[in-house]
Formats: C-alpha cells, structure tokens, sequence
C-alpha cells in the first residue's frame, strides 16, 4: 500500500514537476504566516499559557517555558465552566445576532441599491463612485469618523436634538453599543454587497425580462422568478463571505470601542482581550476561543455548501 503511494506521488511529481515548483512558494508562505501559529495556537489551547510562564527574552538571559500540559481542560472551562454564559455564551449569542443582523442588512440595501444602480438613469457613473467610497476609504479612517459622529454631542445627536427625537449614549449605554456597531458595519459592508449583486444583476440576460414582460409578469413577478434565480449564484457567494468577514469583524468593534464595552464584544474581540488586553495575559484561553470560532465557521460553511447544493438539486 505504502509502495503504491509512494509510487503515485513519484509519478505525480515526475509530470507535473514545473506546477509543484511554482506553487511550492505560497505552500512555503502559508506554512510560515498560517500553518506554523495554526499548530502553535493549538498546542496553547491544550496548556496552561499566560504571560507569566511563556519562556521570553529578557536581555542576554533567556527564560524557559513553564506552562503543563492540562488537555482539554481550557474547552470544558469555556464552555461548561461556572462562568461558562458569562465569558463564551453571552459573546456567542451576541455574535451570531450581530452576523445575522449584519449580513440581512448588507444584503437587503446592497441589493436594492444594485437594482436602482442597474437603472439607466442620468449620474449612474457618480452614484457607484459615492457608493463605494465607503467601502474604498481605510476602515480605521471610517470607524473613527463614525466614533466622533455618535460621541456625545456628536452630528449623530445633534440631528436626533434637531428632530426632537430621544439622545442615545451610543458608546457607552450596552444596547445602544450594540446598535452603533451594527450601524458602522453596516456602513463599511454595504458597498461589497452592492457590487458583487450589480454584476450579478448585469449578467442576466435582458431576453428574459422582455419574454416575462411579454407573458404579463409584474415587476415583483420578475423579480422574483428572474432577478432572484438569476442572482443565485453570486448571493450564495457573497452571502457566505459576508458570514465569514463579519463573525470575524474585529476593527469595527474594537476601534469603535476599544477594550471597553464588554456587551458589545463579539468572540474574536473577546479573544484578543483576553490574549493581549489584560494582565496577566492568558494565552491559552485566548488560543482556544480561536480553535473554537475556526471549528464553528468550518461547521456553518459545510451546513452552507450542502445546503446551497441540496437546493440547486431540488431546482434542477
């Protein structure tokens, strides 16, 4: 058995040899920048790291690691331990109602603003630059303008005092953090959206809008039997990128908030501030709420992908 596969890998490399060269770089990098802290990561969730026991340098004088080995024990803690709702739960509820919220909203204004993009009308070339201004200036650059905007007395306030409506602390009042952060990512994440569905939208054939139009479809009728299917490939796409970045969005939480507002933190958040935001530092546990946000992104996107194909069968 091990004769033939060593037999198949030699014969594999002896014709595609040049292939295997050129993409030996990037396997290189990646091993490096993503394999190497993958497997580190791991080990660390499996131990007792802090920044106490992790060997360091100190000058000429070198100081040995000093962490056990305790297992599984930083999962069970996490997830069944005493403060178990308090230090993953909570965060976790948190994080899939900001990833659903987030993503339905990219979605639904992204695609609307790609219908009326999609519209001969007079500007469109101007209209798609404004849009994606968003999207194309630095996240740090927008997130910070938004954090002077909704500070206390900000133009955020000053609009609501104008209009006589009610004065929320948006950066310091728990459900209004929440509403701010979904607020600015909303901001920064509309653009993508927008688009991915405007090319989407610009290759569907104009043909099958005549003939439904010619059989008396109603616009909801086209859209929905022509612009919807149309669009199936791209919004299960960009769907489930939106997912991924946004379960994992750390610049708008934490430059909005910093290592403040623990309400607002989502687990990638909630993880650096336990690897880097506190002292002494506990390396372990933030290792492990990695492994664990990694497991459950690769969970939901195989759900996704045999959901997604379940579906294109069944229509098919």
């Amino acid at each position: 058995m091990a004769v033939a596969v060593a037999q198949r890998i030699k014969l594999s490399y002896s014709k595609y040899w040049y292939a295997y060269a050129m993409i030996a770089p990037v396997v290189i990098v990646l091993g490096v920048l993503v394999g190497y802290p993958l497997v580190r990561g791991f080990y660390l969730t499996l131990t007792n790291a802090t920044s106490l026991n992790v060997g360091r340098q100190i000058g000429v004088n070198h100081i040995p690691d000093s962490f056990d080995f305790i297992g599984l024990d930083n999962y069970a803690d996490i997830l069944w331990g005493p403060t178990a709702y308090d230090r993953f739960w909570s965060h976790f509820v948190w994080t899939v109602a900001w990833t659903a919220i987030c993503v339905v909203l990219h979605y639904s204004i992204g695609l609307g603003l790609a219908l009326l993009l999609n519209r001969k009308i007079r500007g469109r070339g101007l209209y798609r630059l404004v849009l994606i201004l968003p999207w194309a200036v630095p996240t740090f650059v927008t997130v910070f303008s938004w954090r002077l905007m909704l500070a206390d007395g900000g133009a955020v306030n000053g609009l609501l005092s104008f209009l006589h409506l009610p004065e929320p602390a948006w950066l310091s009042e728990p459900l209004a953090q929440k509403a701010a952060a979904i607020m600015v990512n909303t901001w920064v994440g509309v653009p993508f959206m927008m688009i991915s569905l405007l090319g989407g939208l610009q290759s569907i054939p104009q043909e099958l809008y005549e003939a439904a139009e010619m059989d008396g479809a109603s616009p909801w009728q086209r859209f929905r039997y022509v612009t919807l299917p149309g669009l199936r490939t791209v919004s299960s796409t960009v769907v489930l990128l939106g997912v991924i970045w946004t379960f994992n969005q750390f610049a708008v939480i934490f430059l909005l908030f910093g290592s403040g507002a623990p309400d607002a933190q989502i687990l990638v958040t909630w993880a650096y501030r336990l690897g880097f935001g506190q002292q002494p530092s506990d390396y372990a546990q933030s290792a492990t709420y990695g492994i664990l946000l990694l497991s459950i992104l690769i969970v939901f996107t195989s759900f996704y992908r045999r959901w997604l194909a379940r579906n294109e069968k069944a229509s098919g």
